[in-house]
């Protein structure tokens, strides 16, 4: 075991303070990185400030990490010292089970190992990004290509693939129309992705505040979601409707956006149930969804896609010390378009 310097919170609503953590001694298959980056993503807030009521305290968030590569295992073959690296919101799984052998971990039945907050498989609590170093088995490390900066790579490892995923598993592509449902740190990744992938992309949000920008990132439109002509215009236009906002959207309306077998994609976990009227999903055979993130080999598969195509994070870099500002902000919109802590300063 070593000690390394972090941040963490001991309760809902509770400052970030200095601190040290643990870390367990690299084994033979363990990779030991210096996290350069960590993002801070929505769902810290929500777990920082116990909004689902299960938080562990105290919390280092953290689940976008950025980093290079200190020492490997005997065993490891995949990454070697110095190598520039990244670690998403999983860090480990069973392995064994039919979604894990498919290379989707994120469905693992066996039991997930979240990169903080939960009581990992030594019966200790996992600490996040928000600290100096990790070791982490080479199974769930994915190699960040040169082309992207570290601080812009490492909001990828959630917000990237959480877009990327479904865009890839509902065939977003020449010929399809896809709708990204809030321009956010989700959102400006969503577009970029479904453009390079081909797809005809449109932006919908409620402020026009954010149009300039969605434009320049490639949304072919931007429409006002809270402008009653916009459902009527655009009734039945989409294959794939992706909803990024963490509230609770009128379903009714949105699922009236989607052509012949279209799907509805629910990215966020709102503060109420979703609920629809039946009618509305017997129209043109329309379907609602959920999805996870996404699993390893999906994840360098975004990263090295977001390389081939000049795709990265706009990001805001922050010091450690500034993270409670950061929350605050968030939560209140004021970000273009992730923030992301400069670790050397913890």
């Amino acid at each position: 075991m070593f000690r390394v310097k972090a941040r963490c919170t001991c309760g809902p609503r509770q400052p970030f303070v200095s601190t040290t953590i643990e870390r367990r001694a690299p084994g033979p298959r363990d990779v030991h990185i210096a996290i350069a980056y960590a993002g801070i993503c929505q769902s810290d807030v929500e777990h920082a400030h116990s909004t689902r009521g299960k938080t562990i305290y105290p919390l280092v968030p953290g689940h976008e990490m950025a980093g290079t590569v200190l020492a490997v295992g005997s065993e490891v073959t995949r990454h070697r010292v110095g190598d520039r690296v990244g670690v998403g919101n999983m860090v480990d799984a069973c392995r064994r089970c039919d979604n894990c052998r498919a290379g989707l971990e994120q469905y693992c039945s066996g039991g997930r190992t979240l990169a903080y907050g939960v009581i990992g498989a030594d019966g200790q609590p996992t600490y996040g990004g928000y600290s100096e170093q990790v070791v982490v088995d080479e199974a769930f490390v994915v190699a960040i290509p040169d082309a992207i900066a570290l601080q812009n790579a490492a909001p990828l490892l959630c917000a990237g693939i959480t877009m990327y995923s479904p865009l890839r598993h509902w065939g977003a592509g020449p010929g399809k129309r896809v709708a990204i449902l809030g321009f956010g740190g989700l959102g400006h990744m969503g577009v970029q992705i479904s453009r390079s992938l081909g797809a005809h992309t449109t932006v919908l949000d409620i402020t026009p505040a954010k149009r300039e920008d969605a434009l320049r990132l490639g949304a072919d439109d931007y429409r006002l979601s809270n402008e009653p002509d916009t459902f009527t215009v655009l009734d039945s236009s989409f294959d794939i409707v992706l909803s990024t906002v963490p509230i609770h959207a009128d379903l009714d309306r949105y699922l009236g956006l989607l052509a012949l077998d279209g799907v509805y994609v629910n990215l966020a976990v709102a503060s109420v149930p979703l609920s629809v009227p039946a009618a509305a999903l017997l129209t043109n055979r329309r379907s609602i969804a959920g999805t996870r993130s996404g699993g390893i080999a999906e994840t360098q598969e975004m990263l090295d896609f977001c390389a081939a195509h000049g795709i990265a994070a706009e990001v805001e870099v922050i010091a450690a010390d500034d993270i409670d500002a950061a929350y605050r902000r968030l939560l209140a919109g004021d970000v273009r378009f992730r923030f992301v802590i400069d670790n050397q300063t913890l």
